[in-house]
């Protein structure tokens, strides 16, 4: 099946994006990249806050595609101990990009974007509602799997693939230690 229009145009200027940087986002960048007019690409986003609010849903449903392949199921039928095991599988091996990164950091200041990247944590690993060390454990494994993730992102030092699996394995036997400790 061919990609829609913008589909196409949205995966431009993530490229844009990963290549360039986010300053260099505009909508003309973005549709040269796709091959298609200013006004082509304005059909679907009137403005590059438009533009910008499409790639954040576009890049959350990707990764929330991801999660679901890594948990096997639908997270409605997982437990907070699965969804975080999918998650740290995720954050561990899965791929990195810069592209997702600068359209987190743009969030930051844009309550409409984070809005998107929230609802998308919030459901995989939602923040602990009590001081209970079994939910901190939860915590911890995550913030840990977002730090990595974060330095994968941003450090030209690769780790090398023991050193990985080994911070899977603990960051799992953490998010473990949950039901270990209540049975």
């Amino acid at each position: 099946m061919r990609p829609s229009q913008r589909t196409r145009i949205l995966d431009a200027a993530i490229r844009v994006t990963e290549r360039d940087g986010i300053t260099a986002l505009t909508l003309e960048s973005a549709a040269e990249e796709a091959g298609v007019t200013k006004g082509g690409l304005m059909y679907h986003f009137r403005t590059r806050d438009e533009l910008l609010l499409a790639i954040q849903r576009h890049l959350t449903d990707a990764w929330e595609a991801q999660l679901v392949a890594e948990l096997g199921k639908p997270l409605a039928q997982a437990s907070p101990q699965e969804a975080l095991e999918a998650y740290v599988r995720l954050g561990v091996h899965g791929s990195v990009s810069k592209a997702d990164l600068a359209f987190m950091v743009e969030s930051v200041t844009r309550p409409e974007l984070a809005e998107v990247w929230d609802d998308l944590i919030g459901r995989w690993a939602p923040p602990p509602t009590s001081t209970d060390p079994r939910d901190i454990d939860l915590l911890l494994a995550q913030l840990a799997v977002d730090g990595l993730w974060l330095w994968r992102a941003t450090s030209m030092i690769p780790l090398s693939e023991p050193v990985r699996q080994a911070l899977h394995d603990r960051l799992l036997k953490l998010v473990a230690a949950r039901d270990a400790d209540a049975g």
